[in-house]
């Protein structure tokens, strides 16, 4: 499926150096990302706002914004795509750093909101609404946010992009959350037990350590990072094969 798309809407997708070609693969995992989120979005709404289940609403609030995330990603590879200019004659390829940060910032608020949650379910306690639709949607959602990861995953490996990579980790960081609300549903329905909270917390500590994870390797270069040795010592190689070098330092 992921080749299928990059051959139909990418063109010339192995020019990976090409900025263009880089928007088109960004273009590409944002629209994605967009169409993927809002509809798990209102079908979790949709089915929690029926069954009254608070939780399968909130993750349906939690896709909500990951759609908000991808129109992020999208608009950072729109901004990165431009050539350089007077005022930033390196170009503008850093906007795609700071759009990962972004990601990285939604992959935060995240794990405070559900750590709030579960930290409120496990001191007051509330019963798991329970219905095979409920089960379907959450199952459904999983599926489709596993194939999100490794689509999202191997676009980032592609073009070497954190955005991109920042998105894989989010959604893989979702299929935790969906899948902590479906077990919990389904425990509290056959095995009469109230875990709700507790595994919320668990997965919520998980969300936070990626999310700082991922600001670091978005931070990084951002501030500037030392150059590969190998392709250092490669450039002085070359430098002093000429006659008129005298030194390199």
């Amino acid at each position: 499926m992921t080749d299928f798309l990059i051959r139909h809407f990418i063109k010339n997708g192995s020019d990976v150096k090409n900025s263009q070609v880089r928007e088109q693969y960004g273009r590409l995992a944002g629209i994605v990302g967009m169409l993927c989120n809002a509809l798990l979005s209102a079908g979790k709404i949709l089915t929690g706002t029926l069954f009254g289940s608070l939780g399968i609403l909130a993750d349906g609030v939690n896709n909500l914004s990951d759609a908000a995330s991808s129109a992020v990603t999208l608009i950072g590879f729109k901004l990165a795509s431009k050539p350089a200019d007077e005022e930033h004659p390196f170009g503008h390829a850093r906007f795609e750093y700071v759009a990962g940060l972004v990601i990285s910032f939604f992959i935060l608020l995240l794990g405070f909101d559900l750590a709030k949650s579960a930290v409120g379910k496990i001191l007051h306690p509330e019963e798991t609404v329970f219905s095979y639709l409920s089960v379907a949607v959450l199952a459904v959602s999983i599926l489709v946010k596993l194939w999100m990861s490794a689509f999202n995953r191997t676009l980032g490996r592609r073009i070497d992009s954190t955005t991109i990579a920042a998105a894989a980790q989010d959604s893989l960081n979702d299929v935790f959350v969906t899948g902590s609300v479906l077990f919990c549903t389904l425990l509290s329905r056959f095995a009469h037990l109230n875990i709700d909270g507790y595994i919320g917390l668990a997965v919520a500590v998980f969300i936070l350590v990626s999310g700082v994870k991922l600001i670091g390797e978005t931070i990084s270069p951002l501030l500037g990072e030392a150059p590969d040795e190998e392709l250092v010592e490669e450039t002085c190689r070359r430098l002093k094969s000429y006659d008129k070098v005298l030194g390199i330092h």
